[in-house]
Order: structure tokens, then sequence, then C-alpha cells
């Protein structure tokens, strides 16, 4: 595969924070590369350094072979970002604000056929003031698309959005994908990610913690199956953790999770534990194991704490 993006040891520090600590990958040409991690991992700032809007305190990275640093205006060329908050001129119409941000590159796509390809060409002369929140983000990455980029940055796009537009926006970046665009998007959803992504860096407290495919992730627990249930009386994790299949066993409040690789010998012996001490198990339900439970199992924490 060709490598479109290498990043070497970068860092960022504010004060003695270090918000991005020493992290280092590759993004190849026409993949979906996701960054997962929760607010405050240091998914943005990463992206704001490697767009050009930051300046790195450490390491390296480049785009297409060109430095970051030192041949910026190279890498603003070949990029397109669409910005966590990006603020938009609310008394323009959708085409006159492409129309602005095409006289910004020596060349740009043809405006009509972005908006159409971002289901906005009925929009065209509406005031973006009057767009609703998931058209606002088609715009945005409408935006980044003018220059005709090689690799286009996402920044939670979908943040906010009711369940239609986020898969509305899915649809967009699948279909960017398939006209060979690379794409580096950061999430803190992980079924976006998981369904988005080739490949996922789980990033945590300025660190990539763990960098592979969704399944390869999920597959490396080594949990194929996640039992969950309410109980009546207390049961030591320890005690279900000798059950047979469980790998991990895990409590929050009155809700047990039960990690397991072979689903129908850990039910049989559950139900004959919890028989046996005559205590009675509440909304039992199973589910494969996910994106989240990596996380859960890396960090001890949920990627988005209720």
């Amino acid at each position: 595969m060709e490598e479109i993006l290498k990043v070497e040891n970068l860092v960022k520090v504010y004060g003695e924070h270090r918000v991005v600590d020493e992290i280092s990958f590759q993004v190849y040409k026409g993949e979906i590369f996701g960054l997962l991690g929760p607010n405050g991992a240091g998914k943005t700032t990463t992206m704001e350094m490697i767009e050009g809007l930051r300046k790195p305190d450490g390491g390296t990275a480049a785009i297409n072979g060109y430095d970051i640093v030192k041949e910026k205006k190279k890498v603003k060329e070949v990029i397109g970002v669409q910005l966590q908050s990006t603020s938009l001129f609310e008394l323009l119409k959708v085409k006159e604000i492409m129309q602005v941000y095409a006289s910004f590159y020596p060349s740009s796509l043809p405006i009509d056929a972005i908006l159409g390809d971002v289901s906005l060409t009925e929009k065209e002369d509406s005031f973006v003031k009057q767009l609703s929140g998931g058209q606002k983000q088609r715009l945005a990455i409408a935006l980044a698309l003018v220059n005709d980029p090689s690799v286009i940055f996402l920044d939670e796009p979908t943040t906010g959005l009711d369940p239609q537009s986020r898969r509305a926006l899915w649809d967009i970046i699948l279909r960017l994908k398939k006209r060979g665009k690379t794409i580096f998007l950061s999430t803190h959803y992980m079924d976006e990610a998981q369904i988005l992504c080739d490949r996922i860096a789980i990033m945590d407290r300025g660190k990539i913690i763990a960098l592979d495919t969704p399944n390869g992730l999920v597959n490396g627990l080594n949990m194929g199956t996640a039992i969950e249930f309410h109980r009546e009386a207390q049961i030591p994790l320890q005690t279900l953790e000798s059950i047979s299949g469980v790998r991990k066993a895990r409590e929050k409040e009155e809700w047990v999770t039960l990690y397991s690789d072979n689903l129908q010998a850990t039910l049989t012996d559950l139900v004959s534990l919890t028989s046996e001490q005559g205590i009675q198990l509440v909304d039992l339900r199973t589910r494969t194991a996910t994106l989240e439970d990596v996380f859960l199992s890396m960090t001890g924490r949920r990627l988005r704490e209720e």
C-alpha cells in the first residue's frame, strides 16, 4: 500500500501538560483512517498540527512527502479540512460561499458538481443561516473539497447531529472513498469508527494506545461476546470470572458485563450458578464485543461517560 501520511513522534505541550505525547502512525492512500478517543484525548490538536494550524513542539509529519512545517504551502494544496467548529458566513448564499473558497486556489473543482456530491444542489441559493445543522456540516465538507484534495480531514463531523443526518454524512464519506480520496476522520462515536474506518488509532490522554482494523482491535480482546444483566444480589467478580468461557467480568452500578469466548458454556454455567444461590438475573442480553469494549478494557473507562 502507498503511504500518503507519515507521523513520527509528534508532540504538543501546553505548560507542563503533553496534549500529544510522541505519537507515530502512517495513513495509506485511499483508506479511511480513524482517530478514535474521548473528548480531550488530543485528537483535534493532532489533526491541527498535521493540517498546519498548530506548530508541533517535537516530531515530524509529512503529507505526500511534504513536510508539514517546512513545506506548509505545498501541504495546503493537497489537503481539504473540515474543522470541528466551522464558522461560516451566515449571510452568504451556499453557492456564493463556495465561490469565495474556490477563489483561494489556483484551480478548483466545478461548484455544481461538489454541491451534487454532498446533496446540496437544491440549497445553492439559500442563505447559510437557513440551513439545518446537518446541511451546514455537508456544506463544511463541500468547502473542504473545493481544491480537489488528496487527503480530507474531518474532525468529529457528526457531533451534535440527529441519527438521520449522521447517516447522510456517512454516505457522503463512503462515496468520497470510492472516488479514491484518503480520509482522516476523528470521532468519539464507536459505531461511526466501526462502520466507516479501514483502520483505527485509539487515542487516550495524548497517546495512541492501539492501532488496527476495527475487527482486529475487537478480535484482539479474545472476548467475542458480551453478556449483560442486572442481578438482585451481589456476586463477586472473581466468582464470575471463574465461569466457563469468561475472559473478564466488569461491574458498573447494578449492571454486570461478562466477556466470553464461549457463549453457550458461559450462559449454562451462569444460569447454574445463580440458580444454586437463588439469585435472579434481570434483563439478560448478549451482544458482540465492540470498540467501546476495547477502550474500556485498555483504560478502565468508557469512550463517552454518561
